[in-house]
């Protein structure tokens, strides 16, 4: 039990080297316009999330570069601190892979002999960590950590036997490792249904295919069959096996061929599908605005009803927000410009941060600084989003305001978008459903596991749970199975 682990500092168990404990360089020394395509990862205080991987995208710097700040390397098992920013937070290198810190952080390389790099990583997750990082902070301007590396050192933590700490590291570990496989299985759902998304309504590949085998020659039949190959990824020969095999789900996919036409058109967007139309977005969405209860209110606040603001966003791959960080109640809800988002409307940041999109998974309310998107009758919620998720940038570009960039309600009449037939639509919504819904299943069993791994670390971390205990052992090892 804790009571009987021995408390060390830092400082006793860093690594006997030089540069076990050390910040990153002097901004001068590494700038932006140091940053190229590829190369060596620099790890900064944006790529550190709630497990232990790295989130966001790295910036690169030279392997020349990266020799020239050798004192800054890291390498598998040093442990990240910002000193300057978002500090409080911890990361672990976890690859057979080289990085350089940024000018704002900090790295600990421990003595494996005494410590295991894991256990001290979720020490720091734990509250007691991160109020240790956070108690010789500095908040006035950006935040930051007076003589981090002296208060790095000094920090005091409880110290298990190496197998103890090994096998409390491996349980919250095997949380974390699940929570990253749902996360990378969200990301590719979602690209599967941008890619579908893209096939159909941006490069008209069944269309096109259809245009290609009537140019050469080939049947109407023929044609809808080089369709159902473009939409079903099938050559002709797998498409022969699909048909004897599968005949219902065959005559399905000839059905959602058939609904394709078989020539382009003109317009302002360029050649598009026959039939087809461009109009603005705005026309083809209902936009329903938010709004803040009184702060001053108590009993608006604190209540069983979501309330979304940016800061809720999703990440990505996730699409869905199933939960925010503030709750308001009913009278908060019925005394303020707020209104109950259904489930499906996409939320797209108009203010600040523009452009953040998710999906409502709950009903919720919503801060005015964002916008609820509905597709109404014309465009169900999965492709509403994928719709306006290919508007962004567009959106982006025609912001504006005196102070920061803001979407207006006018905003969404200046983007052109192209639209098929509600019965294109429908089918397309049709396919991508059970693609989303996983997505969401994956979420709501991460919030589990976020949950589980958070209950579980202050009680392993501190000795609550003795893992000496056979039954304690069968118990938390099933728990994650």
């Amino acid at each position: 039990m804790s009571s009987n682990w021995p408390i060390v500092r830092i400082d006793d168990i860093k690594a006997d080297r030089k540069n076990a404990i050390t910040i990153g360089p002097f901004g001068s020394r590494m700038k932006s316009d140091c940053y190229t395509e590829s190369g060596i990862a620099v790890i900064r205080g944006t790529n550190l999330g709630p497990t232990s991987h790295f989130i966001n995208d790295f910036v690169y710097i030279t392997e020349e570069k990266a020799d020239e700040l050798a004192s800054c390397n890291v390498y598998k098992n040093d442990l990240v601190f910002p000193h300057r920013g978002s500090i409080g937070e911890v990361g672990i290198v976890e690859r057979e892979q080289r990085y350089v810190l940024s000018s704002s952080l900090m790295k600990l390389t421990c003595a494996t002999d005494k410590a295991c790099p894991k256990f001290v990583y979720y020490f720091f997750k734990s509250s007691t960590g991160r109020h240790e990082l956070l108690k010789n902070a500095s908040q006035v301007g950006t935040p930051g950590i007076g003589q981090p590396l002296s208060s790095l050192k000094s920090i005091e933590l409880s110290l298990p036997p190496l197998k103890t700490q090994e096998n409390i590291a491996k349980i919250l570990s095997s949380l974390d490792e699940k929570i990253h496989i749902n996360q990378k299985i969200n990301q590719t759902l979602e690209r599967m249904a941008q890619a579908l998304f893209k096939s159909w309504f941006v490069d008209f590949e069944p269309v096109k295919a259809k245009i290609a085998v009537l140019e050469a020659g080939g049947s109407q039949v023929d044609a809808t069959l080089a369709a159902m190959s473009s939409i079903s990824g099938k050559d002709m020969a797998s498409l022969a096996e699909f048909e004897c095999e599968q005949p219902e789900k065959y005559a399905e996919l000839r059905a959602t061929a058939e609904l394709f036409p078989f020539a382009m058109q003109e317009s302002k967007l360029g050649n598009i599908p026959d039939g087809w139309e461009m109009t603005t977005l705005a026309e083809k969405i209902k936009i329903i605005g938010g709004g803040t209860p009184k702060r001053s209110e108590s009993d608006y606040w604190g209540g069983d009803i979501c309330w979304y603001s940016v800061k809720d966003a999703p990440r990505d791959g996730d699409v869905f927000v199933i939960d925010t960080v503030e709750k308001i109640t009913a009278k908060g809800l019925n005394n303020s410009s707020t209104k109950l988002l259904p489930v499906g409307t996409t939320i797209i940041s108009a203010r600040g941060t523009v452009g953040k999109l998710a999906l409502v998974a709950v009903e919720m309310a919503m801060n005015q600084s964002c916008y609820g998107i509905s597709g109404q009758d014309f465009s169900g919620p999965f492709l509403t989003y994928l719709r306006v998720k290919q508007c962004i940038d567009v959106l982006k570009r025609n912001t504006h305001g005196a102070v920061f960039d803001t979407i207006t309600t006018n905003t969404f009449e200046t983007v052109n978008i192209l639209t098929a037939h509600k019965t294109i639509n429908d089918k397309f919504e049709e396919i991508i459903t059970p693609l989303f819904n996983s997505i969401k299943n994956n979420l709501v069993s991460n919030a589990y596991l976020s949950q589980l791994r958070d209950k579980l670390l202050p009680k392993l971390i501190f000795g609550e749970i003795d893992l000496a205990d056979q039954n304690s052992q069968h118990k938390y090892g099933r728990s994650i199975k």
